[in-house]
């Protein structure tokens, strides 16, 4: 404590530069922290994203991830529903819920179009994906409807000048290869935010969907667990209990995720280079200058008996003591922006490809603000060794007779 005392005071002995010196690894700080933040922000949304879309354990036939089928649901589940209540049971599971993918003709009587379609168990996969899933008008199809219900993008809405309450066609190929088609009410309009998937667009329950493929089987089942963290380990526990299937965790579904945090930690990681770089010619820059004007004075301490490494330690801790400060000013203006953008309600625009904003959160993180922390004060700690080493070497009469 003594010696931190003395440092502290050393450096205030020139109180402008060292508080510039101190403002700049705050600003540096602050940047690195709220950019990281606002990469874990992307990752996290994304990563829940992704999840609520495909689930996080995806279980399917052996070979019903290839895509190769000559059929529709050649590589199905067969015992769907004895196979859904088995994973169901697990106590770390929230919901399965049991899907069809399904293409063909969509048609209002006067025009058609392609769609891409999912048969859903609408009471689970709506409410599972949340607010993935806007509904600008009407309401998730009934299960036991008069007549076969669906939900479609808007964009497909507006090509087929369908409402709620319109009839449209379905038109796809069966099981056996041959045509089928069957006439649906438009029970809701909804978005996911990305046009292209909008436009094709539509998402039937379960039963109807087949009927139209005349088939009893289940294409995929989306296993919903209550702790993302669980993921590794209910996949693995599935692989022990159905080694004949094939499962797969949303991660390795979600190529945009992939890439967009491959992306991410790029851009950051060079923005990080370019702060911590800023903060290491401050800090040199400031201690160098200390180093210099107190060049007699390291002498004298040489002449008295004084090490050279005592002289170096002491340099350290007052670099040690600026880089420390000025990172935890750092953290005080990134925990600031933190808190005021849960509350300004800025909107970030829209991503490429994809018709909506979403908001502006930086995510707190206490690993990422002690590493933050962490390297600032060995870069200060790096740069007060590297100035100093030198002058506190020197020889005595020399540092006696700087001027």
């Amino acid at each position: 404590m003594k010696w931190l005392m003395f440092a502290w005071k050393n450096v205030m002995r020139n109180r402008r530069r060292s508080l510039m010196a101190m403002l700049i690894t705050a600003l540096g700080s602050a940047a690195v922290l709220g950019s990281g933040g606002f990469a874990l922000f992307t990752y996290e949304s994304l990563q829940e994203m992704t999840a609520r879309d495909t689930g996080h354990v995806v279980v399917a036939h052996v070979r019903g991830f290839d895509g190769d089928e000559d059929v529709p649901m050649q590589h199905g589940l067969a015992d769907s529903e004895a196979l859904a209540a088995k994973f169901a049971a697990m106590p770390e599971v929230r919901a399965v819920a049991p899907r069809v993918q399904f293409s063909g003709l969509i048609s209002n009587g006067d025009k058609s179009a392609v769609f891409v379609g999912s048969g859903v168990v609408p009471d689970i996969d709506f409410r599972l994906r949340g607010p993935q899933m806007n509904f600008i008008a009407g309401q998730p199809p009934a299960a036991a409807a008069a007549a076969p219900e669906v939900v479609i993008g808007n964009e497909l809405a507006r090509l087929m000048k369908a409402k709620v309450g319109s009839s449209l066609t379905l038109l796809s190929t069966t099981t056996e290869g041959n045509l089928n088609a069957v006439d649906v009410l438009v029970s809701g309009i909804a978005s996911v935010g990305v046009p292209e998937i909008d436009k094709r667009l539509v998402l039937a329950d379960l039963a109807s969907v087949q009927k139209l493929l005349l088939s009893d089987k289940a294409g995929t089942l989306s296993v919903y667990l209550k702790e993302t963290a669980d993921t590794e380990a209910i996949a693995a526990r599935v692989r022990e209990m159905q080694p004949d299937l094939a499962v797969k965790t949303w991660r390795d579904l979600a190529v945009f995720y992939q890439a967009v945090r491959a992306l991410y930690n790029r851009i950051f990681g060079i923005l990080g280079m370019i702060m911590i770089c800023i903060v290491l010619f401050a800090m040199s820059n400031t201690l160098g200058m200390a180093v210099v004007e107190r060049t007699r004075e390291i002498g004298t301490l040489r002449a008295i008996g004084t090490l050279p490494a005592e002289i170096v330690r002491n340099f350290v801790l007052e670099g040690m003591l600026i880089g420390g400060v000025g990172s935890a000013f750092g953290m005080l203006l990134a925990g600031a922006a933190t808190v005021f953008l849960l509350f300004a309600g800025i909107e970030m625009p829209p991503p490429p490809g994809r018709s909506a904003g979403y908001p502006l959160f930086l995510s707190f993180s206490p690993v990422l603000y002690g590493a933050v922390t962490l390297v600032v004060i060995v870069l200060a700690a790096g740069a007060a060794w590297i100035v100093s080493s030198r002058a506190a070497n020197k020889p005595v009469t020399e540092a006696l007779a700087h001027v």
